[in-house]
């Protein structure tokens, strides 16, 4: 796909996947979801690509929705038929709707909040793996400003997230949060300044590339993902099992090796 409103980069084993919009504090629009959509998938199936970041261009991640487009379509068939329809039989359907698959993306995905984030961008945010923010960037859900509801599951993973108080003050209020109160609440993972936050970021996405085996991130990644909808007897009878198949591994042997050696391990995959 040829992208007109995201850039898509692939450096170190990174994919940066960048809104491009910053016109219009990239708004998101239908198109933006295809797009968004597509690249991932893209860096899912590159074997090169070890980690994904995902931010925006100028001194936006994303203001949200575009609201120039709301009220455009009277009869809400248009979320159905442009829905992805991915749909891997191997995962759970609850990560398989028009805006919440990133649990299924097999490598570690990291949002890197740039500036204002808002409504629908939040929760692709919330959907990452981690979120790394700057002090002065601003987060909002904004529904309740504008007469709507929390959508596509936002109130379900925010109140995972920050608790149920957090999440009624945020969602109710609409209020504006910056990265130290973000980072106080547990909504993201760590904060930096503005000029430092790309650097921070991009550093610690290439220590998981070229020091963490991929088969591992992806199995703890859908260890936690899975979590929600576990008791502890499930969860430890999952771990049994995924423990059997690291074990064998010969990625295993790789680590411990290059741990005894000193050394970067080499990872196969295998």
């Amino acid at each position: 796909m040829a992208y007109e409103m995201i850039k898509y980069e692939v450096k170190d084993r990174i994919a940066t996947i960048t809104f491009n919009r910053p016109e219009k504090m990239n708004a998101w629009n239908d198109k933006q979801t295809e797009e968004v959509y597509d690249s991932v998938m893209a860096a899912e199936a590159d074997e090169d690509v070890r980690v994904i970041i995902i931010t925006g261009s100028g001194r936006a991640f994303s203001a949200g929705a575009d609201v120039t487009t709301f009220g455009q379509h009277t009869d809400y068939q248009h979320l159905i038929d442009k829905q992805p329809r991915h749909f891997k039989q191997n995962e759970r359907a609850d990560w398989q709707t028009r805006h919440s698959y990133f649990p299924t993306v097999k490598k570690p995905i990291i949002s890197m909040i740039n500036g204002a984030t808002a409504g629908l961008s939040l929760l692709y945010a919330m959907f990452s793996d981690m979120r790394f923010m700057s002090e002065d960037a601003v987060i909002t859900t904004a529904f309740s400003r504008i007469s709507l509801t929390a959508e596509y599951g936002s109130a379900w993973m925010l109140e995972r997230l920050v608790g149920h108080a957090n999440a009624l003050d945020l969602f109710i209020s609409g209020r504006r949060v910056k990265g130290p109160e973000a980072f106080r609440m547990g909504l993201v993972n760590q904060v930096h300044p503005a000029d430092k936050l790309a650097e921070a970021t991009y550093a610690y996405a290439k220590d998981i590339a070229e020091n963490v085996s991929p088969r591992s991130a992806s199995m703890l990644k859908q260890q936690v993902w899975d979590l929600p909808f576990q008791t502890f007897h499930e969860a430890a009878r999952s771990s049994m099992n995924d423990m059997l198949i690291t074990n064998a591994s010969a990625d295993h042997k790789e680590g411990v090796k290059a741990f005894l050696e000193k050394r970067k391990p080499v990872w196969t995959g295998k």
